[in-house]
């Protein structure tokens, strides 16, 4: 090696170090080279997807995703000891989401590159090349395709027997090449599928959002300071952000309080909702467990087939079968009445307690004619009858009675004065003010002009089919 190559090397080498972080470029340790990582920038909204006919089973087959950042290229080059002036830098180039045809056209490119600066270092032109040229020179535009391409490795054209014409690309995947086109051995699509290279990209491109996100500055609408997004955190359907401090006293605070459901963002009308992994990573681990335990009993609690065992020391969701009444809880054993919650009782009626009697009866009258079918077979008509007809026996006595002030017995008026006698108790009371009168000398409460019913012991009577409201002497 010539110490004017040997300088050459170490000057591009300390440059491209300079110019670049640890992150996009790497000396080799053991030999002359290196790696470098080519990150492109995309246009915005900028979509990848998958098409429904493809030859592999995918669940995301047909979707579009909208992404703002893809892998990057990986070039390793390795110099030569005659390397700037006579020979290139011997390398590789891989990617995930190009194929080994569109890889092929580019180290044919950097091939073109170093024809064009023989004798001279190409490193940084290559990089810019790649960095700023990539899409365009392969014609990639939004929606992109992902494609496998052929796995098989075809021998490299040498510079000497290929000639000066460049791959041409008709389409943003490449599509109207020949697909026996010779293959570079040079470019390498280093993924194993494309369910996997679908995964890689998503998990990427969320992993450098973040990145982003982390270094930027956001002001927080809740306590109105400024922080980096370190310390933010951006609820995923609104983007909307707020410094952790805030968020993780108002999780706490609904947590505590059980609104496991409306852990909101605190945007007004904002319907967006935190993730479980947002909410595990605000609050303690004892808080999270009672939001995970109440978001899972409300999660069963909205589910048709899900009942819970009526054992108060147990309590467990039961799976309930389509059209059956019984569910057997798998913890305690217990056989239970999916209907009332009580013993099973096979195709006997429920039992109804005297307060469900009430409900029963307005859930009846409310009912359309097959719900009303329904609850006939589920408590049985005589149950249905006995309801009813305790209504209709409670409404009546509240409006043609008056009950007992001594001991509640309903009483009803037909005719005579307004002092009446308890056919329970036997106790004097008006009929009028409903209070006691004395057993010695009842008609005094009518006699006494203190009294509030004085001269009134036949108010409101019906003589002779008149009714009576002055008041009447003695």
């Amino acid at each position: 090696m010539s110490s004017e190559d040997r300088e050459a090397q170490e000057d591009e080498l300390l440059a491209l170090a300079s110019i670049y972080d640890g992150d996009e470029f790497r000396k080799a340790e053991s030999v002359q080279g290196g790696e470098t990582r080519i990150y492109l920038d995309l246009p915005q909204n900028f979509k990848i997807f998958v098409s429904g006919n493809s030859n592999e089973c995918l669940q995301t087959s047909g979707f579009e995703y909208t992404i703002c950042f893809l892998p990057p290229l990986v070039l390793n080059f390795e110099l030569p000891p005659d390397y700037p002036s006579s020979s290139p830098p011997s390398f590789t180039l891989s990617g995930k989401w190009l194929s080994p045809t569109q890889l092929s056209a580019l180290c044919k490119h950097l091939d073109n590159l170093w024809e064009e600066h023989r004798g001279s270092v190409v490193l940084f032109a290559w990089m810019q090349f790649l960095k700023e040229d990539t899409l365009a020179y392969l014609n990639i535009v939004s929606p992109f395709e992902l494609k496998m391409g052929s796995q098989k490795k075809m021998q490299r054209r040498t510079a000497q027997a290929s000639s000066n014409t460049e791959l041409e690309f008709g389409g943003a995947t490449g599509s109207d090449v020949d697909q026996e086109e010779v293959v570079d051995e040079r470019a390498v699509q280093d993924v194993e599928s494309l369910s996997s290279l679908i995964q890689e990209i998503l998990d990427f491109d969320q992993a450098q959002q973040m990145k982003c996100f982390n270094s930027k500055l956001f002001l927080c609408n809740i306590c109105f300071c400024e922080k980096l997004g370190s310390e933010c955190m951006y609820f995923l359907e609104c983007r909307h952000v707020y410094c952790k401090a805030c968020l993780k006293d108002y999780f706490e605070i609904q947590i505590k309080d059980g609104q496991v459901q409306c852990l909101n963002c605190p945007e007004p009308k904002c319907p967006s909702v935190a993730t479980p992994g947002q909410v595990k990573e605000l609050v303690e681990a004892e808080l999270f467990a009672r939001y995970d335990r109440l978001l899972l009993q409300s999660t069963l609690d909205l589910m048709a087939d899900v009942v819970y065992c009526p054992r108060p020391c147990c309590q467990l969701p039961v799976m309930q079968e389509p059209g059956c009444t019984m569910g057997i809880c798998s913890s305690c054993n217990f056989a239970f009445c999916t209907l009332c919650r009580l013993t099973y009782h096979g195709v006997s009626p429920c039992k109804v307690t005297a307060e469900k009697l009430i409900d029963l009866r307005n859930e009846y009258l409310q009912a359309d004619e097959a719900n009303k079918r329904f609850l006939e077979q589920r408590y049985g008509k005589r149950v249905i009858q006995k309801a009813l007809e305790e209504m209709e026996s409670k409404e009546w006595l509240e409006k043609n009675s008056k009950s007992c002030p001594c001991c509640g017995t309903p009483i009803q008026k037909l005719d005579g004065c307004n002092k009446m006698t308890c056919t329970g108790c036997m106790q004097y009371f008006c009929w009028i003010c409903m209070g006691f009168l004395s057993r010695a000398n009842p008609y005094k409460h009518f006699t006494d002009p203190d009294s509030p019913c004085f001269n009134r012991l036949f108010h409101a009577v019906d003589v002779n089919g008149d009714i009576w409201e002055d008041e009447i002497e003695d």
